[in-house]
C-alpha cells in the first residue's frame, strides 16, 4: 500500500485519558471496546514516561497511535509537564515530529 493510500485510511477518534496520580493511559474506544491505548507513569510532579502503546490489529495503519501521542503532548503542554517517550513507537513519533520537542525531557 502506498503512503497516499494509507493516509486515506486515517480516522479521527476521541482520545480519552484516565490516571490515578501514579500511572495512567490515553485510550480510544470504538463501540464500547478499547481499540488503542498508550500507558504512562508519572515521574515526579511535572514529568511522565510513555512506556507502552498498543493498537488493535483491526485498527492498525489508521493513525490511532499518532493520535494517542498527540493527546499526550497536549496534556503535557496543558499541565506544564515533560515527557520521556520510552516506548519505541512513541519515541519514533517524537523523532519524526520536531514540534513536540518542547515537551521532551
Amino acid at each position: 500500500m502506498t503512503q497516499k493510500q494509507n493516509e486515506s485510511l486515517v480516522i479521527d477518534m476521541e482520545v480519552q485519558n484516565k490516571n490515578d496520580g501514579k500511572r495512567g493511559a490515553f485510550f480510544i474506544e470504538d463501540a464500547g471496546k478499547e481499540v488503542a491505548f498508550m500507558h504512562y507513569v508519572f515521574s515526579g510532579e511535572n514529568r511522565f514516561i510513555i512506556d507502552h502503546t498498543v493498537v488493535d490489529e483491526a485498527y492498525e495503519g489508521k493513525g490511532l497511535g499518532r493520535q494517542l501521542v498527540k493527546a499526550g503532548v497536549t496534556y503535557a503542554r496543558e499541565h506544564e509537564m515533560k515527557i520521556l517517550p520510552y516506548c519505541p513507537f512513541a519515541k519514533k513519533i517524537f523523532e519524526m515530529t520536531p514540534e513536540y520537542a518542547d515537551v521532551l525531557f
